[in-house]
């Protein structure tokens, strides 16, 4: 177990501090902060398989503060309903499970360190954004115990990509040189946890000062939100989180729409995205349980070894073309975005674009702009343009819009910003507060590439230069104009 391999999967554990492993405490600490499920994870692998070297028992530790950025009804009301999936998955698994919901901001500090010092080590989740690496930074200082980090993130572990890449061919042909020896190891749908001793209880005087959260709260009730310093301006939607949801719309999507992905993806009328992206960002769902539904869809094995790393678009994995445009997107996109957050320190900010697109815009920062909008108006959607207008309202109410549409969004905003870096700065406040799926790796991508990142230089036009622009005339020929105008996407 001092090993860094995960049930054989190499480079996916980091050991955070210095500290050994504690043979003669109670227990083994699984810190669950983004891989937020009761299966297909290898942090939880990581933390069950230590339970079994040690004879201990596992806990499961989830918590949800208020006071970390954008803290609203909708975001703390999705990752609750998560919290009560894994509540039951664990109950039923015979898993100590304590869930924790911080009544108020620093009510819950030094709630890890008190369990930490009764475990024999404590695993946690590796995620490479927001506010979460420097949380675990901390912790790994603060706690007497030995800290492993473990990645789930995606197919490839995060440090199988030593650089940053700079578009997603270059990427694409690095993913299909690597993933052929990793794409077989995955972490168990049914983790082992059969046969652990079992925790009844914490003990009292920790449970007295940090209640678990109770049935009302997991609930994610109104009455119970209502308590909370939040925001409560960012309201709840229809879409529920957790991995019952999760699961359910993975294999709706699988069934119903994954054979024509390829061609009716960007038709935002059709509904024919997965939908998965705000579970992805929670860790509702893994990257390796969707693959394994796709490649069981499509009778697949895995051959692609023997296939050579030319980096096309099609073809490599040998499925039809629906599954392969969609894995690309998984894969290959979802990574690249992961890769970027890892290997580039200002991977959020305008300092980290190539040199071409920064040179260009800021030698067209003081172009004309023929609209130019506060970011309290772009936020309630007051602007001329009614196809820019319905996005950002379906971002307000339903908390996501189509991918389609965001690539327009960003574009806009630019062109309608002072400056790039504003518009920068703009995308990310809305997504973070509003969009269920904000706060990710995909999305600093998404804003990045909206401002010349994995693409190249196109011909040079005013405000853009040669950054690449959008139209909103163009793309809503491409969309269900009534559909989309009406605001029924």
């Amino acid at each position: 177990m001092e090993s860094d391999d995960v049930g054989g999967a190499p480079g996916r554990v980091r050991v955070a501090n210095a500290h050994r492993p504690a043979r003669d405490r109670s227990y083994v600490l699984y810190w669950m902060i983004a891989a937020r499920r009761a299966s297909w994870s290898f942090a939880l692998d990581r933390a069950a398989a230590w339970a079994h070297a040690l004879g201990r028992p596992l806990v499961v530790f989830e918590a949800l503060r208020v006071g970390y950025p954008h803290a609203s009804d909708r975001l703390h009301r999705f990752i609750l309903d998560g919290m009560r999936d894994n509540a039951a998955a664990f109950a039923a698994a015979g898993v100590h499970y304590f869930s924790y919901v911080e009544p108020r901001p620093g009510a819950g500090r030094g709630l890890l360190a008190a369990l930490a010092a009764d475990a024999c080590v404590v695993v946690t989740d590796e995620f490479p954004c927001f506010f979460l690496p420097r949380m675990v930074d901390a912790a790994a200082r603060r706690i007497d115990a030995r800290l492993e980090v473990v990645d789930g993130n995606g197919l490839l572990p995060l440090s199988a990509s030593p650089r940053a890449y700079p578009s997603a061919a270059h990427f694409r042909r690095h993913v299909q040189k690597e993933l052929p020896s990793h794409v077989g190891v995955v972490p168990r749908a049914r983790p082992r946890t059969r046969g652990l001793p079992r925790l009844e209880r914490l003990p009292s005087t920790l449970t007295r000062r940090w209640p678990p959260a109770d049935a009302e709260m997991l609930r994610g009730e109104s009455a119970a939100l209502a308590k909370l310093p939040i925001d409560h301006d960012v309201g709840v939607v229809a879409t529920r989180g957790g991995s019952v949801a999760a699961r359910a719309r993975l294999r709706a999507f699988v069934r119903d729409h994954l054979d024509r992905y390829h061609e009716r993806h960007n038709e935002v009328g059709a509904r024919a995205t997965s939908g998965l992206s705000p579970y992805l960002h929670f860790g509702h769902v893994s990257a390796h349980e969707i693959f394994a539904d796709v490649a069981r869809h499509e009778r697949w094995t895995p051959t692609v070894a023997a296939r050579p790393a030319t980096g096309a678009r099609e073809g490599w994995w040998g499925m039809r073309p629906g599954a392969e445009a969609f894995l690309d997107q998984l894969i290959v996109w979802r990574e690249l975005a992961y890769n970027g957050a890892t290997r580039l320190p200002d991977y959020d900010r305008f300092s980290s674009l190539p040199e071409w697109a920064r040179q260009t815009l800021q030698a067209h920062a003081r172009d004309p702009r023929p609209h130019r909008y506060t970011r309290a108006q772009l936020e309630q959607a007051q602007t001329h343009d009614p196809v820019w207008n319905t996005a950002q309202r379906q971002l307000l109410t339903d908390g996501w819009f189509h991918n389609y549409l965001r690539m327009l969004w960003g574009k806009k905003i630019l062109e309608w910003s002072p400056s790039p870096q504003a518009a920068l700065e703009t995308m990310r406040a809305l997504m973070d507060r509003w969009s269920l799926d904000g706060r990710n790796p995909n999305s600093y991508a998404g804003y990045a590439w909206t401002l010349g990142r994995y693409d190249r230089p196109w011909p040079e036009r005013p405000i853009f230069g040669k950054v690449r622009s959008m139209s909103s005339e163009r793309t809503a020929k491409k969309l269900r104009r009534r559909q989309v105008l009406r605001g029924s996407m």
